[in-house]
């Protein structure tokens, strides 16, 4: 059977993803693939209603944390994994990384307290870690996403965070992305699209010949 590949898309709103995961999409449709796309905080239904929460509802950030990981696990248990074991492409709109980044950087709330949860919820029965087998991250000046966001819709409490926040969102994706480089590719986002495009297309398919896919 062909293997299910796993793919997030990371970056701070503002930088892109959704318009280069559904280009991504349309590329593994044309070649055959059944392609299921899906977002963090989400995915499920219990998951989006933790998704409102986490949003829209002030909080402890361990609270913010733990609300961040109860719907990764939902999301873990009824999507993504039936999903790869049926073989399907697996597009993801942030995943763990982007919990690392807001509430480990933005939040500064404690790193290896995120790793502990980060085992606890993606360990699996053959105990490896559930991570992505690629992410593309989308890197952009917080000032520039600012841009790009305003007047685009009502923000939600992250998007109304200031500058700082971002700045240490920002670092906070670079660490991780230091920590796991064979995993995380770096793109930069403050290129005009179709540069953006061309290089999401270069890192998949140099990723796709590198597993043998």
């Amino acid at each position: 059977m062909t293997r299910g590949l796993f793919i997030s898309f990371e970056g701070i709103d503002g930088a892109g993803k959704s318009t280069h995961i559904d280009r991504v999409a349309q590329r593994f449709r044309e070649a055959g693939r059944a392609v299921v796309l899906t977002r963090e905080p989400g995915g499920t239904p219990l998951s989006e209603s933790l998704r409102e929460l986490v949003l829209h509802q002030p909080m402890d950030a361990l609270t913010e944390a733990l609300l961040m990981f109860a719907a990764r696990r939902e999301h873990l248990v009824l999507v993504i994994e039936p999903a790869l074991a049926r073989g399907d492409v697996l597009l993801c709109d942030r995943f763990t990384d982007a919990t690392f980044a807001y509430q480990g950087g933005g939040r500064a709330f404690d790193w290896q307290v995120l790793v502990q949860l980060e085992r606890m919820v993606q360990i699996q029965p053959d105990g490896r870690l559930r991570q992505p087998d690629l992410t593309v991250w989308f890197d952009l000046d917080p000032h520039i996403a600012a841009q790009r966001l305003a007047s685009a819709r009502v923000p939600d409490k992250f998007e109304s965070q200031p500058a700082d926040f971002f700045a240490a969102v920002r670092a906070a994706y670079a660490k991780r992305q230091s920590e796991m480089p064979e995993r995380i590719v770096r793109i930069d986002a403050a290129q005009s699209i179709e540069a953006v495009g061309s290089d999401v297309s270069r890192v998949v398919n140099e990723w796709l010949k590198r597993i043998g896919a």
